[in-house]
């Protein structure tokens, strides 16, 4: 039997991403989700997986560290760079988060340092500090800096150093409501064949500041979707986790325009799982204050995928 058609005015409004879905799921649901005929599709779990991944998706986007507690980017120039709450510094928080003047970034080549400003207090990596040298995020452990609900580090993007600021107060995470999905699909639980590059080829991640990055792609995921081929190419060290940026035709109706992500466990027998399901949204979808990928070209596909994340603050429901 087939599946229902999805359940939000905007799912029913899809016409021929309906019929596709319909399709794909009638396939997949005799064939037992990802290639195998012999195996039998427990729909239970599936759903019971889906639902975890959603909760846990949900708390992290709830955290008073990530991504809905944005509230500034700022990048610096080489000496120094003042910080506070007045118009007149080079970094102006948010009114009323912080003093007029909090201190300055001191940048010397590729090296930072913070001073705080007389009678103010900075928390640098927990402890009280009138200076101190501060590490960029390059090595995956910025330091850290607090003060009141703000929480602020340097980050380095392609030679570029800037300051990524958190407002564990933001109203946008005070106010969020959660994400919309499409209706959980099956069907878009897809097994493609994993074909490795000997060695692994570096390709070029466009990404929204307009400056490429360079990132390993340890080979190609080819799948099929109603007897028409697609591929998509990954990045990842050998090993690791894959993880994909991908556009598709939903982009900029239903979903964010600037594609999806999603992340699929390292191949198993030439194998790999692309749950479509789990497809979820960058966090530039939520603050232009965030620095993301887009898909490449490659990336690009002819096809509406119409299961995962929806745009945030679409009033499509699953």
């Amino acid at each position: 039997m087939l599946p229902p058609q999805h359940g939000s005015r905007g799912d029913r409004r899809r016409g021929a991403d309906a019929t596709i879905g319909l399709w794909v799921s009638a396939i997949v649901t005799l064939c037992g989700c990802g290639g195998d005929p012999s195996a039998v599709f427990d729909e239970a779990s599936f759903l019971a997986e889906l639902d975890t991944w959603r909760q846990e998706r949900d708390a992290g986007l709830r955290r008073d560290d990530g991504w809905l507690s944005l509230a500034g980017l700022f990048w610096l120039e080489e000496g120094p760079n003042r910080f506070g709450a007045n118009i007149d510094n080079d970094l102006v928080f948010p009114p009323g988060s912080a003093p007029p003047v909090l201190g300055h970034f001191l940048v010397a080549g590729d090296g930072v340092r913070v001073r705080t400003a007389p009678g103010v207090e900075l928390r640098v990596s927990g402890e009280p500090a009138m200076e101190a040298a501060v590490a960029s995020d390059a090595d995956g452990d910025p330091t850290m800096i607090e003060h009141g609900s703000l929480l602020f580090y340097v980050i380095s993007r392609n030679e570029r150093l800037g300051v990524r600021l958190k407002d564990r107060s933001s109203p946008l995470l005070a106010g969020f409501e959660g994400m919309h999905h499409y209706a959980p699909a099956p069907a878009w639980r897809i097994t493609g064949e994993f074909q490795p590059y000997d060695p692994p080829k570096i390709i070029p991640v466009p990404n929204i500041l307009g400056t490429p990055v360079d990132e390993t792609c340890p080979g190609r995921v080819v799948f099929e979707v109603v007897g028409e081929t697609y591929t998509l190419e990954p990045t990842g060290e050998p090993g690791e986790e894959l993880f994909i940026v991908f556009g598709d035709e939903t982009n900029g109706e239903h979903t964010y325009g600037g594609g999806r992500f999603l992340r699929a466990a390292w191949p198993a027998d030439g194998e790999v799982v692309l749950d479509f399901n789990r497809a979820y949204n960058p966090p530039c979808v939520f603050t232009p204050w965030a620095t993301c990928p887009l898909p490449p070209p490659q990336n690009r596909l002819s096809l509406s995928i119409t299961a995962g994340e929806l745009a945030y603050g679409s009033d499509d429901h699953s």
